[in-house]
């Protein structure tokens, strides 16, 4: 909106010819959702606390959670406000990458909020059943795949890490794969919400070095010198994922520990979605893999769990799964398992910028 009402004038105000770097607007997007999240903050912790919308503590969790219990909770909302409202200000809408980011990270918005506000009208831990929720996601997903497949001149191929010449064709099968890249992500990033700020570190570290795999694969030189598929237009995704970092840094704010404030699956699934969808779009759909590493262990420890316990009627691999958990009952403290957690993030994402030039 900024954009297309300011950059026009720059052909009689040389200044305003700014806006048309993607790098400055990038900048401002992620500073506008920061200053939405800390600003409007704490008005939002107090209408939810009003209102009574509070965190439901699963009662076979570890026992130091039950003190969270009442915490105001669905504070997701306001990262998707801050989000939607910086992306609209400070992107080209006419970028089609655009809407399809921006239809993803609302539209598992909206799953996730008919899960909390069940969860709330039911007053107990679990909102829409796995079945109902996993076939929305499955439907959302796959349009959302669909979408992107239509783009003009968009390669099928997916580019696997350290191969340079290896990049299978999945054809109309891109949609498929698509969409299970976005359904994995959406739900590994909703296990790892479960310690205060654990999945808001992550989610800020994904988005800075998705945002660099944008800015690169929408750049035709720099795509071409480090031998990655050129996507035109994804520059453009840059300011989205500027966007997700500011807003879940601004959420970061209340949501450190002791968390004033959950996210819940209002804002998890989606964040998880939109990065995704970013990964898809930029053709690092399996470098996600390595750069949300802490994601896909979280998912992977509940699966080995499961499957297991019910191979052995009974046994199990961790003290408690998602693996947080399991370190939380081994007697480290909280904020020592998230910082870890980030810290192990940050490692990952570093490795994963470090393939550009492994080829």
């Amino acid at each position: 909106m900024i954009y297309h009402l300011l950059y026009p004038l720059h052909t009689t105000i040389s200044a305003f010819n700014v806006f048309r770097y993607i790098t400055f607007r990038t900048i401002y997007a992620s500073l506008t959702a920061f200053l939405i999240c800390v600003i409007f903050g704490p008005w939002l912790i107090e209408t939810l606390g009003n209102m009574q919308v509070g965190q439901y503590i699963r009662s076979n969790g570890p026992q130091t959670h039950l003190q969270k219990a009442g915490t105001p909770t669905m504070g997701g909302v306001l990262i998707l406000l801050a989000v939607s409202v910086a992306t609209l200000f400070w992107a080209d809408l006419t970028n089609y990458y655009i809407w399809i980011v921006l239809l993803s990270i609302l539209g598992f918005g909206l799953i996730g909020f008919i899960d909390d506000y069940l969860m709330q009208v039911k007053k107990r831990s679990k909102g829409l059943n796995v079945k109902n929720k996993l076939c929305l996601q499955v439907i959302l997903a796959i349009i959302i795949g669909a979408l992107v497949y239509l783009c003009p001149n968009f390669d099928t191929r997916v580019t696997l890490p350290f191969f340079k010449n290896f990049s299978p064709d999945f054809g109309m099968g891109y949609i498929l794969f698509a969409a299970f890249v976005i359904i994995g992500s959406s739900n590994a990033v909703n296990l790892t919400d479960g310690l205060d700020g654990l999945a808001t570190g992550p989610m800020i570290i994904a988005s800075v070095t998705y945002m660099i795999f944008a800015y690169v694969a929408g750049h035709i030189n720099m795509a071409e010198y480090l031998q990655i598929n050129y996507v035109a237009g994804c520059g453009e995704i840059s300011i989205f994922c500027g966007a997700m970092a500011g807003a879940c840094l601004g959420f970061l704010w209340f949501n450190a520990y002791p968390a004033e404030i959950f996210m819940g699956d209002v804002g998890s699934l989606p964040l998880g979605a939109a990065l995704g969808t970013v990964a898809v779009i930029t053709k690092q759909e399996i470098l996600l893999v390595l750069v949300g590493g802490i994601f896909v262990v979280e998912a992977l420890s509940v699966i080995f769990q499961v499957g297991f316990f019910k191979m052995t009627n009974g046994s199990r691999i961790f003290k408690m799964a998602p693996i947080h958990h399991h370190f939380e009952l081994k007697g480290w403290p909280e904020p020592k398992v998230i910082v870890r957690f980030w810290i192990i993030a940050i490692a990952l994402a570093l490795i994963s910028m470090s393939t550009l030039k492994l080829r």
